[in-house]
Formats: C-alpha cells, structure tokens, sequence
C-alpha cells in the first residue's frame, strides 16, 4: 500500500508541475515550485486524512472518522497562499495575481483527487487548465493585435 501512496504523491507533483512550468514561463508570481509543492502537499494530506488513523480503534458507534474533513481543509488553507499572490497597484487601478492563485487552488484540487486515486479526473483537470491557460494567453495576443 506505501507504494501505491507514493504514487499518488508523485503523480499529483508531476501533474502540479506541469501547471507551475506554465507559470513560470510566463514568468507569474508562483511557478513550478510552488504549483509542484502544493499539488503534493494536497496529495499527502488526502492520503493522511484517509488512511492514516486507520490503525484507531474506537469501540462506540458515537465516534466516526470523516475523510473530508482534512480536504476541506486544504481549500481554505490554500486560499490564504492564493491570496499572497493577489496585487491591488492602486496606482494603476488593476489587480494581478488572480489566474496564479486560481492555478493554486486548482492544483491542489488536482493534488487531493491524486491523492484519492483519481489519477484520471487529475490527469483531465490538469490538461484543461493548460488548455485553458494557453488559450487565453492566445486570445490576448489576437486582440491586442486587432486592437493595434
């Protein structure tokens, strides 16, 4: 079974990987570090969440284990690194950072259906934020060139 678990864990690093080299080419606020970081660190804590107090016993019906609840919590904390990213440049009227905090979020939606054995779904999702991500930055360069 630790075979199967390190799996997960690489697989959810790769796939994360992919996402933050993508980021990092555009030269974005997280690249493939910390894409590749999170998306592993989601894998790990869904396989901890679900297998790892499997050795507890609990001897009442009054206790349960609930699996999501470290999952949850991966949402809300990767939102508080998500939001490290996100700029106001109050001089400029704009805000920057939101596709790279949405990449964060969404690799470690990627990293937690690894680290559920989900390898397709992660496998899928990954594949369309690059599709995604490339295919606005195409857009943006067509319309900037019509708009020229």
């Amino acid at each position: 079974m630790e075979y199967e678990f390190i799996l997960r864990i690489f697989i959810a690093a790769v796939l994360g990987g992919l996402i933050g080299l993508e980021r990092e080419y555009r030269a974005k606020e997280a690249g493939f570090r910390t894409h590749f970081l999170v998306a592993m660190g989601s894998a790990l804590f869904m396989i901890v969440s679900a297998y790892g107090f499997s050795d507890v016993v609990m001897n009442d019906m009054t206790h349960r284990w609930d699996v999501s609840r470290i999952a949850a919590q991966v949402v809300s904390g990767i939102g508080f690194i998500g939001a490290g990213t996100i700029i106001f440049r109050k001089a400029e009227n704009m805000v920057s950072g939101l596709t790279t905090a949405a990449g964060l979020w969404v690799a470690a939606a990627i990293g937690l259906a690894c680290g559920g054995g989900m390898y397709v779904l992660a496998a899928a999702s990954t594949v369309m934020v690059l599709v995604g991500l490339e295919a606005f930055n195409f857009l943006l360069h067509k319309l900037d060139k019509h708009r020229k």
